[in-house]
């Protein structure tokens, strides 16, 4: 299992949102703040399995706008989820 924290600007968070539930892919969003230039941006924590990390990414590419040169696309990390659990 892995845990991906991606990072969208505002103007993208709902239309990621949507394509990610659409997928049948669960995912929490956070509200953020961007560092530098203090621009609106949305967290969003997505557990999958290590098997679909690659689609996720793809399903990024595809609902994320283009870059303004300034600000990217979207920042992702991906981390090792050794226990999860819902209570």
């Amino acid at each position: 299992m892995k845990l991906m924290i991606v990072i969208v600007r505002d103007i993208d968070s709902e239309n990621v949102l949507q394509a990610l539930v659409a997928n049948d892919l669960r995912v929490t969003r956070v509200a953020s703040t961007g560092g530098f230039l203090r621009r609106g941006n949305v967290t969003l924590l997505i557990g999958v399995e290590s098997e679909k990390v690659e689609a996720v990414f793809d399903l990024l590419r595809q609902t994320c706008s283009p870059s303004d040169g300034e600000q990217h696309r979207a920042t992702i990390f991906v981390v090792d989820m050794p226990h999860f659990e819902q209570i």
